[in-house]
């Protein structure tokens, strides 16, 4: 006899490992590699299970963009409720949060690898990515419009794309400083 329909179903855990296996894929193979065949198998999830769950890749990846970006604004929110200065908040939440990228997990470091690939990759993932911007650039216009605060988040770009692609070797202490000249800059 079959337990099979005894077994207890954990959906958001079984997407999430979805999640983490397509983000591994992705990254020891490419994006192009990412197939629904491929993950299913990987993860141990029938393709009808992943199909329950993401219908197509770009599904599949458009839930990796929610996921992470669901983290980062969790991230920024929390960095914002600390921060007691109106003027340039924004910005520094957002350098803190980037910054803060490299402090996670290996798994959660590879989604955000595998997510900023996609992002120059996938047009759809790009274009969400922009909305997510112009969307926060609109909400925090009254206080984080200064030259000086969009100076403050492309450089924690600059740094974020660095950190992914491991091009520049920046140490602890100077990346404290670049950090702290950043946020003195975001009150200006």
């Amino acid at each position: 006899m079959s337990i099979a329909h005894h077994r207890q179903k954990r959906p958001q855990l079984v997407r999430q490992q979805l999640l983490e296996v397509a983000a591994r894929l992705s990254l020891e193979n490419g994006v192009a590699s990412v197939t629904l065949d491929a993950v299913s198998q990987a993860a141990g999830v029938s393709k009808g299970g992943l199909l329950h769950h993401f219908p197509n890749k770009m599904a599949l990846l458009d839930g990796l963009f929610d996921d992470l970006t669901q983290k980062f604004d969790q991230e920024l929110d929390e960095q914002m409720r600390n921060d007691p200065v109106a003027h340039g908040r924004f910005s520094r939440a957002y350098l803190a949060a980037v910054l803060s990228l490299g402090a996670q997990t290996a798994q959660e470091t590879q989604a955000w690898q595998v997510l900023t690939i996609a992002l120059l990759a996938e047009p759809a993932l790009r274009d969400r990515w922009r909305q997510w911007v112009a969307d926060r650039a609109d909400e925090f216009v009254g206080t984080d419009s200064s030259t000086n605060c969009l100076l403050v988040r492309l450089a924690a770009d600059g740094l974020w794309l660095a950190d992914i692609l491991q091009s520049h070797d920046i140490g602890a202490d100077e990346r404290k400083a670049l950090a702290a000249s950043l946020k003195t800059l975001s009150f200006q």
